[in-house]
């Protein structure tokens, strides 16, 4: 009995102090206590994706190119196609795809320059007439001054914009390490992509292991729907602004067309700012007339994708609300810039369909993971 006391002592001790604090703060503690928990571990990744983002983004333009082009590989298997000849078809057709688009613009950009130097020309000599015979009423002496002050500002800025040169190129030579290193990853993500899903699959728990092979496959499915749906979207985009801005006779208009597709891929800014420039570049060709035009071309196309492609493309497969992606959009774009905007959604999409998929029922014994 003396024995029992000092520890029966104790437990009415524990309990009485756990009495004592309200059952609200300990609810709160426990919560952000966790809270506090999944922000360190969310902090330790980021600041690791961070410092391996030379590594990590060519690898993720990888994934979203393999699911753009699994399917094409996919057929040519079915057509007895060994599956390395195929990967080498579909890669060799792709980078000629590429290869002859951007000759393309090069030469369009080319030929078109001389054109569009002599309309800005034009646009520059009305902005100076505007200037002395609008409200302004500026006199000679003061554009003169307005130019000496711009040229003495850049003779200023020589030094800021040579290191800028310099910066740019070495950017440029990271780009191409970066760029070696995807096509590699994209050739065994093609060719092996099977194998190396279920090497990394060892690393799971054995009796988690068929759940998470369940939501890495549904997560790659919805990240290639994504890419190929916004691919089609891109392409409409593309092809109806670029047809406009033919009619309407702005110049450029095929690189007009190609950066507007390239911006199509970054969901919400990606077409506005295109589309701005494009309406800027028809504003400072043609004047106010044709801008409009365009103006209306832009908006026209932009409802047609938001309330038709979209919803009938994406909206059955990448199930993210507006906020959801506007907020990881804003992240992407505030961590990583125009390649964290790249990344966002899409990531978003992936981890979003493999947590409903670890979320379902576990699958019958007999099911086999789908694939794309």
């Amino acid at each position: 009995m003396d024995n029992d006391e000092p520890s029966a002592r104790r437990g009415r001790t524990a309990e009485d102090v756990l009495a004592a604090v309200p059952y609200g703060l300990r609810v709160g503690a426990a919560v952000f206590g966790r809270l506090l928990v999944v922000a360190g571990g969310l902090a330790v990744l980021g600041f690791v994706a961070v410092q391996l983002a030379t590594v990590l983004v060519p690898v993720a333009v990888a994934l979203l190119l393999a699911g753009l082009l699994a399917p094409s590989v996919s057929w040519l298997v079915r057509k007895k196609v060994p599956r390395g000849l195929a990967t080498a078809v579909v890669l060799v057709g792709g980078l000629a795809v590429v290869g002859g688009v951007v000759t393309f613009v090069v030469f369009t950009v080319t030929a078109g320059m001389p054109a569009l130097v002599e309309q800005i020309l034009h646009s520059v000599d009305d902005l100076r007439a505007w200037l002395r015979t609008g409200p302004f009423h500026l006199s000679q002496g003061q554009l003169d001054q307005l130019l000496d002050q711009l040229t003495a500002a850049l003779d200023n800025n020589r030094a800021s914009i040579a290191s800028g040169a310099l910066s740019t190129a070495v950017t440029v030579g990271e780009f191409f390490t970066e760029f070696l290193l995807m096509v590699f990853c994209l050739i065994f993500f093609l060719a092996q992509g099977n194998q190396i899903w279920t090497f990394l699959l060892r690393a799971a728990p054995v009796r988690f292991r068929r759940r998470v092979d369940f939501a890495g496959r549904a997560g790659f499915t919805t990240l290639a729907h994504y890419i190929r749906g916004t691919a089609a979207v891109a392409v409409v985009d593309a092809v109806a602004i670029g047809v406009g801005l033919l009619i309407v006779g702005v110049p450029l208009a095929a690189p007009l067309a190609t950066l507007v597709f390239l911006g199509a891929f970054i969901p919400v800014i990606g077409s506005v700012v295109t589309g701005a420039v494009a309406v800027l570049v028809a504003l400072v060709t043609g004047g106010l007339v044709p801008a409009i035009i365009v103006l209306a071309i832009v908006i026209g196309v932009m409802q047609v994708e938001s309330h038709v492609l979209q919803p009938f493309l994406l909206g059955r497969v990448v199930r993210l609300h507006p906020l959801a992606v506007v907020l990881a959009l804003a992240t992407g774009l505030v961590a990583a810039g125009i390649t964290g905007a790249l990344l966002a959604v899409p990531l978003l999409a992936v981890l979003s369909s493999a947590l409903r998929e670890l979320a379902t029922p576990p699958p019958g014994p007999g099911t086999t993971p789908g694939t794309t």
